[in-house]
């Protein structure tokens, strides 16, 4: 991709289904009884991996498109795959399965792309291992490929030292064929998903805040309905509200069955948020994106965005499938730098890339830090950041846990390396709208793991 700078971006945007979502509903609609009928389900490289392990554990999956229908077998229902699964890029996909394939009565081996053969595995291997799976790295690095053998397990309590829906939803999994309650503590309240979509699939699962004083008390994770609520809360509360600062522990009891359902995937808030940042960036720009899930546990950008001066608005705020969604109109802005920390980065864990680079056209000093999980993504992208920023003359150091930014200083195109980060093409492509000269972006294939039609979408954009 070669991008080099304009004077305004204006219109709309729907962005592909959010691939959190679509990832789950393929595992649950698999192991659940009965169809499950997806609407908006990302049809992106990981996604379709998701879909490929499931046919491949004798799932029917058909895949309209517009529609991805699961005819699910139930808890007990998957079969022995004739070969090794092929897990692509996807992360979601290598370590929720792992939650499911360590209860079933057969052996699987799951590997990945040479991404995925780098990533750690170890923080979902020793718990499931805990519960009585037997699970291990087949070159003995904590990494894929993984060897996974079936076997009856039993619920745990375990805290995790990672914020991450990953980690805790590969227990949640295993601990729907457990023999007892399963309770996994985070120190933040990562997304929750899986707990909603477990829930809306039969399952019983709650979630536990502590607050300062240690006192729990439940969060919002059930199925939303017509008259617009989430939970118990109204969802045109959530996005202003803070993280839950306390720990977060999440509670799932043994299933007997799961029940195949109707799923409408939002847009998914991760691939917004390039859009977002380049409406705020860009001079004189407008952009309404269409049906984005809000999701207090994704939606941090938002609240970055206000922090900095961002003018955004929600619009048209409704509930599906117990996801809150909007449609969010951004204008350009005049920017200033903050404090990004603590419990708001699980929140906006993958948008950080982009965020840093927003940074970048503030005024005065951004601050990321407690965002270490960013070393072990599809890149370093801490090291990867700096690296192709400074490449472009900004202003930026590199931390063990983050990245200070200072902004203010104009941007100049550059050779940018993806690595084969899709967040990161994503990332450099929208920068080099705002830098002078041109900005080409190697590697930039790899948009189509999560976005495949990006820059058809951005380029319709520019004025």
């Amino acid at each position: 991709m070669k991008f080099t700078k304009c004077s305004r971006l204006r219109g709309e945007v729907t962005v592909p289904g959010d691939k959190s979502i679509s990832h789950r509903s393929v595992m649950f609609g698999s192991i659940a009884k009965g169809t499950t009928e997806v609407h908006n389900y990302l049809q992106g490289a990981d996604c379709l991996s998701t879909i490929s392990c499931f046919r491949k554990m004798g799932i029917e999956i058909e895949n309209r498109g517009d529609a991805v229908l699961v005819h699910g077998r139930g808890l007990r229902g998957l079969t022995r795959p004739a070969a090794v699964l092929d897990c692509g890029n996807s992360g979601t996909t290598t370590r929720l399965i792992s939650g499911i394939l360590s209860a079933q009565d057969f052996d699987v081996t799951l590997t990945g792309d040479a991404s995925i053969q780098k990533r750690p595995m170890k923080r979902i291997m020793e718990p499931l291992s805990l519960m009585g799976a037997s699970i291990e790295s087949v070159n003995g690095n904590g990494c894929a490929p993984l060897r996974i053998s079936g076997r009856k397990l039993h619920g745990i309590s375990y805290t995790s030292k990672v914020a991450s829906a990953q980690v805790k939803s590969a227990i949640l999994l295993a601990g729907l064929y457990a023999d007892g309650e399963t309770r996994v503590t985070e120190p933040y309240l990562s997304r929750n998903h899986s707990e909603i979509m477990l829930n809306y699939f039969g399952a019983d699962v709650r979630t536990e805040i502590e607050d300062a004083t240690g006192k729990a008390s439940l969060a919002p994770c059930s199925h939303g309905n017509a008259t617009g609520t989430y939970g118990s809360a109204n969802i045109a509360d959530l996005p202003g509200q803070p993280q839950p600062a306390g720990r977060a522990t999440a509670v799932i009891q043994p299933a007997t069955e799961l029940h195949g359902n109707l799923v409408a995937v939002p847009g998914d808030i991760s691939s917004a948020a390039f859009f977002l940042c380049a409406g705020l960036m860009t001079p004189n720009s407008e952009i309404l994106i269409r049906n984005v899930g809000i999701n207090p546990t994704r939606a941090g950008i938002l609240n970055v965005i206000r922090d900095m001066g961002g003018d955004i608005t929600l619009l048209n705020e409704h509930a599906g499938s117990g996801e809150p969604t909007a449609d969010i109109l951004v204008r350009s802005s005049s920017l200033h730098g903050t404090v990004i920390e603590g419990a708001v980065i699980p929140t906006l864990i993958d948008e950080l890339p982009m965020i840093a680079a927003m940074a970048c056209f503030a005024d005065g000093t951004t601050v990321i830090r407690d965002a270490a999980e960013l070393k072990v993504k599809e890149s370093d992208r801490i090291a990867v950041m700096t690296e192709n920023l400074t490449a472009m003359g900004a202003d930026v150091t590199a931390a063990d846990d983050g990245i200070i930014i200072r902004g203010g200083r104009p941007l100049h195109g550059a050779v940018v390396d993806s690595h084969l980060d899709h967040r990161i093409a994503m990332t450099f492509a929208v920068t080099g709208l705002c830098a002078d000269g041109e900005t080409q972006i190697l590697g930039a294939e790899c948009v189509n793991i999560s976005y495949p039609r990006f820059c058809e979408d951005l380029k319709r954009l520019i004025r």
